[in-house]
């Protein structure tokens, strides 16, 4: 059904638009919104403000709020642009309704919201619409610009003033001279920030340039010659040392520990704002008949608005945020994110210790409830990893079980008829074996008993990492703490998960040593069940839970006045675990006298019903890790999808109940270093996070469904063929290297003056003709090597290849040869008469098509540099 277009007010300067879900861009030109060409979303003049309105193509992907509002201020924006901008913004949220969050961003200080829109980066262009320029053209060669590219996860592009003086040691920089684009890799730049950058110059090329621009790459200024020499015609000769890397501001920012809330109510004719409270913040505190004010220690301000408060309140509260930054001495380019009642961000939900999703409505903490009553579908948990992600249940539990205990600082193996038995002074390694989709994968869990000592923990880590070695890393960790057990870690020892006090052997007769002990248990069903022993006394017992009481003379069942049927129905079940005498049934209130004796005497205890804590409100938050002089740096991915994981990436997915770190294959970082990260993530959190949470710690490729599940869709393929950077710029060579080429015909004189490559270089940036510009013979397309330059330079012009095919060879018939002899084979293994250079061609027309996805045709029309790099990825290069 056709959406209806948004009401807008054009008396008050407003757009008319559709409602469809998308991105929309306007430019504050003369006090007025003027929408922006589609083709020039990235790209943002320093002297405007601009106005974007995100409504996401997915619900699902909206992390608590449908629509989402920014006004942008340049940093060369007048004031008169920015108060405009503020005032559409307030009138188009009016018309767009309540289920809006609104931000403002300043120009290179944006929120991750905002870069998430735009994920091959955004572009600061110099000056203004008003001094003659456009948005953005197309083909248009008469251009020398110097570009700083910055950022890992969120990538931006600033113009800087052409000289070698705007360089330093850890940022990337692009020379666009038009026909020619050569990015400099500074040496401290990583991998990934590499080749998110050539992502960007790529994506430059074809959208200003029709895919016509020469690319080339300088990874090391020695081997790169060539393009230096480039370089140096248009920059001039570098004198002195490069600048070094410019260090991140915000480090650990969001991580930031101070948050105050302040309350904004009217009393009288007079508005006050009064401090409330500090971290770690409650949700009861946020009441619907006014605004707050919540500060996060100056890297960011939110205003709350209630949902009945007046609408002076709410103008009000925006104001005073904004006063906040001049009177508490923030920088002007704080970030101010208003949200409304009911439609809070993931981020600021995150700032306090529990949120829920409607409040005064409780449900099951650990996710089950009556969903696990049943009989779990473990089919229904794989094919739909949503669900797995949410009950936190890799499977139905009815999986293959192995048991180790840390004794001596070795793993030992744990009898099978005592593996649910486990000491809280004790470390344990737990192996569970399962299938998913035709699959064999493994969780390995690392138990941590809370008496444990620093020697065993440590020993914990170490054994672990020599079991992964043994299944080739293929094992999934998840760092679990006693007293936090996920709810998968209960169901697979079938309710009869009991925990000793102490460090001694494993067997329950051997535990029952000293005269009295006390067992709390809980559960309902054999899915949820768990027993741990407490101290002996009165004050350790519930009215909601039942506990078991032994002695040398006697065994005592305990059943508070608050336990349901399926807990007493339990608890006769696990009982036997612990001791195999009669048990004597004892309800609360008619306890014999030695009950009470046992326990050193009567003493009060919780007999209020446990209210259950509610963490539904809170939506999974992604971020890319990285570290800085020693610190944990975090870049949010906001509305993320599995193409944000990078094989070069370590990144942290907080659901709020589990921490998962997801590292890459290429990532440099150890897994100590990793789970480290995770630790210091918890610790800093703003909202003072149990340090008890589980973290996972998850192998790219060996991803459970409890961490699939919670993106909107996921490709177990997506990284077969996945190339490196290395194989991008490697394979985008080709046979055609037009660099190379000209290069191999002259040679930069002694004297430094531009030699004939400059000259023809610099020439495409004058140029502003459409035809290609020749830079030199074009290769033959049957396989004849053509020379590399020392530079690493890649060629992606658009010219494609001729159709001319090798000769056929005399053992060819049937039409082609079988795949088997022509797929990963070495030259000197092919059949008498094939071309090395294409062994493609070998094959048969519908094997070609069966394996290619195209016609022979449709792939030597395709531009040389596709062809080799398809030909790598299927083996016939």
């Amino acid at each position: 059904m056709a959406e209806r277009p948004m009401r807008m007010d054009t008396s008050k300067g407003l757009p008319a638009m559709e409602s469809h879900r998308d991105l929309h861009i306007w430019i504050i030109e003369n006090l007025k919104m003027v929408p922006v060409p589609r083709r020039a979303y990235r790209n943002f003049f320093e002297e405007h403000c601009y106005i974007v309105l995100h409504v996401p193509q997915s619900l699902k992907a909206t992390q608590g709020a449908s629509k989402d509002l920014h006004y942008w201020v340049g940093k060369e924006a007048s004031r008169d642009a920015e108060d405009a901008a503020c005032s559409f913004v307030q009138h188009l949220q009016e018309a767009l309704g309540g289920a809006t969050v609104q931000h403002r961003e300043a120009q290179g200080h944006e929120s991750a919201c905002f870069l998430s829109y735009f994920r091959r980066g955004i572009i600061y262009r110099k000056g203004g619409l008003a001094s003659g320029l456009s948005h953005v053209e197309t083909n248009m060669y008469n251009i020398q610009r110097l570009l700083h590219i910055r950022g890992r996860k969120h990538v931006s592009a600033a113009e800087v003033e052409l000289s070698w003086n705007s360089f330093n040691k850890g940022d990337i920089f692009l020379l666009d001279l038009g026909r020619m684009m050569i990015q400099w890799n500074g040496p401290k730049t990583s991998i990934a920030e590499k080749a998110r950058g050539l992502a960007l110059t790529r994506s430059l090329q074809d959208q200003e340039r029709g895919g016509r621009a020469q690319i080339g790459v300088v990874d090391d200024e020695a081997k790169a010659t060539d393009l230096m020499q480039i370089m140096e015609a248009v920059l001039g000769c570098r004198v002195g040392n490069l600048h070094s890397t410019t260090p991140t501001k915000s480090i650990n920012q969001l991580q930031k520990p101070s948050v105050r809330l302040y309350h904004v109510y009217e009393k009288g004719k007079d508005l006050v704002v009064q401090e409330l409270a500090t971290c770690p913040l409650t949700q009861d505190l946020l009441q619907k008949e006014d605004c707050y004010i919540l500060d996060q220690g100056g890297f960011k301000i939110y205003v709350w608005q209630g949902c009945m408060s007046s609408l002076q309140e709410k103008k009000a509260s925006f104001s005073r945020a904004l006063g906040f930054i001049q009177a508490k001495g923030y920088p002007s380019y704080t970030n101010v994110e208003v949200v409304n009642d009911g439609t809070e961000s993931a981020a600021f939900k995150q700032l306090f210790q529990s949120w829920s999703g409607e409040q005064g409505k409780n449900k099951n903490p650990r996710g089950i409830g009556k969903l696990l009553q049943v009989k779990l579908d473990v089919g229904k948990l794989h094919s739909q990893p949503e669900l797995a992600a949410q009950l936190r249940m890799v499977d139905d539990s009815s999986g293959e079980v192995e048991v180790w205990c840390i004794q001596d600082l070795r793993r030992q193996p744990v009898d099978p008829k005592h593996r649910g038995q486990l000491c809280a002074g004790s470390c344990y390694l737990v192996l569970y074996t399962y299938r998913n989709m035709g699959h064999i994968q493994y969780l390995l869990y690392l138990w941590q008993g809370l008496q444990a000592s620093a020697q065993e923990i440590k020993a914990l880590s170490s054994n672990a990492e020599e079991l992964d070695l043994l299944y080739h890393g293929a094992l999934v960790h998840e760092h679990v703490t006693m007293g936090s057990e996920p709810p998968h870690f209960l169901a697979i020892f079938q309710g009869q998960l009991v925990v000793f006090q102490g460090s001694t052997a494993h067997s329950g007769k051997e535990q029952l040593t000293s005269a009295t002990r006390l067992f709390h248990m809980r559960g309902t069903d054999n899915h949820n069940t768990w027993t741990e022993e407490v101290p002996a006394r009165a004050s350790s017992l519930n009215s909601s839970d039942i506990f078991l009481l032994v002695t040398a003379s006697f065994c005592y069942l305990w059943f508070g006045k608050g336990c349901s049927g399926d807990q007493r129905e339990m608890a006769r079940t696990v009982v036997t675990v612990i001791s195999k005498e009669n048990k004597e049934i004892v309800l609360e209130g008619q306890e014999p006298p030695h009950f009470w004796e046992a326990l050193g005497g009567r003493a009060p205890y919780p007999s209020n019903k446990r209210l259950p804590v509610d963490m539904s409100g809170f939506q999974p938050r992604l971020f890319e890790c990285s570290s800085q002089t020693g610190h944990l740096v975090l870049t949010e991915v906001v509305f993320f999808s599995q193409e944000d994981l990078d094989k070069y990436d370590v990144m942290l997915l907080d659901t709020w109940q589990e921490i998962f770190l997801w590292l890459g294959e290429a990532a440099s970082q150890q897994k100590q270093e990793v789970v480290a990260w995770g630790q210091e993530y918890l610790r800093t959190h703003p909202a003072g996070r149990s340090l008890a949470t589980p973290i996972v710690l998850v192998k790219q490729g060996h991803e459970p469904p409890t961490f699939t599940g919670w993106f909107l869709t996921w490709d177990p393929y997506k990284w077969t063929n996945n190339q490196s950077y290395e194989e991008v710029v490697e394979g985008s060579l080709g046979a055609v290297s037009a660099i190379s080429e000209i290069t191999a015909m002259s040679r930069w004189p002694v004297s430094g003056r531009a030699g004939p490559l400059a000259q023809q270089a610099l020439k495409g940036s004058e140029d502003s003709s459409e035809n290609e510009l020749e830079l030199g013979p074009k290769a033959d397309c049957g396989g004849a090597s053509t020379s590399r330059s020392t530079s690493t330079s890649t060629s992606t012009s658009t010219s494609t290849s001729t159709s001319s095919y090798p000769s056929s060879p005399r053992c060819l018939s049937n039409g082609g040869l079988p795949r088997e002899q022509l797929m990963h084979q070495a030259a000197e293994d092919l059949p008498e008469g094939v071309d090395p250079a294409h062994k493609e061609f070998y094959l048969s027309d519908s094997d070609f098509q069966d394996i290619f996805g195209k016609s022979k045709e449709e792939f030597y029309s395709m531009a040389k540099w596709r062809q080799q790099q398809q030909k790598k990825q299927l083996g016939f290069f």
